[in-house]
């Protein structure tokens, strides 16, 4: 039998597009998939399921990836299209409170083309895209309302 995590209906993006609906199944012991609306899926797992992300990694993965899309615009406008970019995040969990008391980035650019004057430049609009537009980093730092409710079967 395979549980499902009712479905969560995000709000729609600026551009007009539906709403994208929201859902992880569970495929095994400690096993689930994350599906969206859209097609996307992604495999989740406790940490010894090999091929699978944990729920925490994930979230590491959605800040990185979240500062490098809201970064993409400015960087693409100066370095070009074909910019290469990674963006790596870690951070150590306290068991204790299962939290995250802090999350690293270090964003990997090559810059060796830009004058220094022009680089700070750059790193400087940057930093200000991520910080106005990243709402994964906007929400971690702000902290969020989380509810939950159940939809059982009697």
């Amino acid at each position: 039998m395979v549980d499902q995590i009712a479905p969560v209906t995000t709000a729609a993006a600026t551009n007009g597009a539906e709403p994208t609906t929201l859902w992880a199944e569970r495929t095994g012991t400690r096993e689930y998939t994350g599906r969206s609306s859209r097609g996307a899926e992604v495999l989740i797992g406790s940490q010894g399921v090999p091929g699978r992300f944990t729920p925490g990694e994930l979230l590491k993965i959605a800040l990185a990836a979240c500062s490098g899309l809201s970064a993409d615009f400015a960087l693409s406008r100066k370095l070009g299209d074909n910019f290469d970019a990674t963006i790596r995040v870690s951070g150590d969990a306290d068991r204790e409170n299962e939290v995250y008391p802090q999350l690293d980035e270090i964003f990997e650019l090559d810059l060796s083309e830009l004058d220094d004057e022009a680089r700070e430049r750059l790193l400087v609009t940057v930093q200000r895209a991520i910080d106005k537009v990243c709402t994964v980093g906007r929400t971690l730092k702000a902290g969020s309302k989380v509810t939950l409710s159940f939809d059982t079967e009697a």
